[in-house]
């Protein structure tokens, strides 16, 4: 890391500020040469030309020297604001590699603040995860992490399971110190509270997973319900083609549309049906896919139809996955007679309406049911890199039960081991020293 790094900080296009961003240890000659000043003050805003190296004048900008250690990678940074567009921060960028820097990879930035010990994993994952964060709440929790929130939590069960086997170190290694009589009791409790608490966070993070990358809404239903025009509706614009020939949709249709403070993917699905012709049968075929990998499934029947075959097989579908996923069940064509058998739905609490007048009382649904999600305290891990590492945490802590009840404590060791190292993944690489400090801390061992 011995280069010096640069790269436009801001999203390429048009705007009224663009950030070109060096790091390294020639951050501050290069700015210097830029603007042809003899020193910047670290901290302090400086207004002044910056030049191209044959003297030509590119723009007028406000540099911010950031001095090491104290500046985002912990290396020297210096900031360029510049006008926007398409010309000026790419003139900056081309003079400050001319100087001396070379182009950033993606990403390392944040990789040098890790590296540098600015960052530690949960930090560097909540920063790119909150530039793309899908609603509200994901924005508050990832707000928290960058605050340190998730690595507080791994650092707690870090700490605690290096206890246990510091313990078990201690009695393999050590037999003839005095321990206390109970030390395989206290490791069992331990281990318990420890998996109790990693599995509610990991049951808790894959339910809310629709917060981090945002809602996936299916609307299933048979053919000629109003799936496309309830799309449109809440499009607000024609995106799907409404027509009364059944089969119209035979694709998966996506589009994303904010509602309430959650930007969510709706899929218009193919109307599920038993079909005759080929392509049909594919659109068909991934609309089953479509309600498999939804957060959540609008089921959509015609209340001025009588109930048949078609609708009570996406009933039979609706209870199949109903355990799994939430569904909201929508009587549409509420204008006309109903003529549904409306009892079949009962324990779904269908909605009336009709999709062509009035959608807010789905939309109130869907909000209800996401802001839900956010109800709960729980820590939740972000990426599934992280809930991976969890979820192989709480299996090397089952493996470990086994041997640890057989005396077989160097296996017992192992899982923990493995435990450890999948829990620190979350943040930070663990060192086996850490465990040796731990073990002659806590039981003043070479006396």
């Amino acid at each position: 890391m011995s280069d010096t790094i640069a790269a436009i900080a801001t999203a390429h296009g048009v705007g009224s500020i663009a950030i070109i961003r060096l790091s390294g240890g020639n951050a501050l000659s290069i700015a210097l040469k830029l603007s042809r000043k003899s020193a910047l003050a670290p901290r302090y805003a400086a207004l002044s030309p910056l030049y191209e190296s044959d003297g030509t004048l590119i723009d007028e900008a406000i540099l911010l020297y950031f001095q090491a250690p104290r500046s985002f990678t912990g290396e020297e940074v210096v900031e360029f604001q510049c006008h926007g567009g398409l010309i000026v921060a790419e003139k900056i960028l081309r003079s400050a590699l001319d100087a001396g820097a070379r182009l950033a990879e993606p990403g390392e930035f944040s990789k040098r603040a890790f590296l540098n010990g600015r960052l530690d994993l949960t930090q560097a994952e909540a920063i790119a995860s909150l530039i793309e964060a899908k609603s509200d709440d994901a924005a508050r929790i990832l707000a928290r992490q960058m605050k340190g929130e998730l690595r507080g939590y791994v650092e707690t069960i870090r700490d605690s399971l290096l206890e246990i086997l510091a313990y078990s170190e201690v009695v393999i290694d050590y037999a003839e110190e005095d321990l206390p009589h109970d030390v395989v009791e206290q490791i069992v409790a331990k281990l318990e509270r420890i998996k109790s608490e990693l599995a509610r966070t990991l049951e808790s993070s894959r339910r809310r997973s629709g917060l981090m990358q945002g809602y996936r809404v299916a609307i299933i239903g048979k053919p000629n319900v109003g799936k496309s025009s309830l799309l449109n509706a809440l499009l607000d614009y024609e995106r799907a083609i409404v027509s009364d020939i059944a089969g119209t949709t035979r694709d998966t249709i996506e589009e994303q549309v904010r509602l309430g403070t959650h930007l969510i993917r709706l899929v218009d699905t193919a109307g599920i049906r038993s079909a005759s012709d080929e392509i049909e049968k594919i659109g068909i075929e991934r609309s089953m896919s479509a309600v498999e990998n939804a957060d959540i499934v609008i089921a959509l029947f015609d209340s001025s139809r009588d109930i048949d075959g078609e609708d009570r097989a996406i009933i039979e579908l609706i209870e199949r996955y109903s355990q799994e996923k939430p569904f909201v069940c929508i009587l549409n064509k509420s204008d006309l007679p109903e003529r549904f058998d409306a009892a079949v739905l009962e324990g779904y609490a269908p909605i009336r309406l009709s999709c062509k007048e009035q959608t807010q009382p789905l939309i109130d649904a869907l909000s209800t049911m996401m802001d839900h999600d956010n109800d709960s305290e729980e820590m939740m891990l972000i990426s599934q890199r992280q809930i991976t590492a969890v979820a192989q945490a709480v299996a090397a802590i089952d493996d470990a039960h086994e041997p640890l009840q057989d005396g077989e404590l160097e296996f017992f060791s192992f899982h923990i081991n493995r435990a450890i190292r999948s829990v620190a993944s979350l943040s930070r690489p663990y060192e086996l020293d850490e465990m040796f400090d731990k073990m002659f801390g806590q039981f003043c061992l070479g006396k």
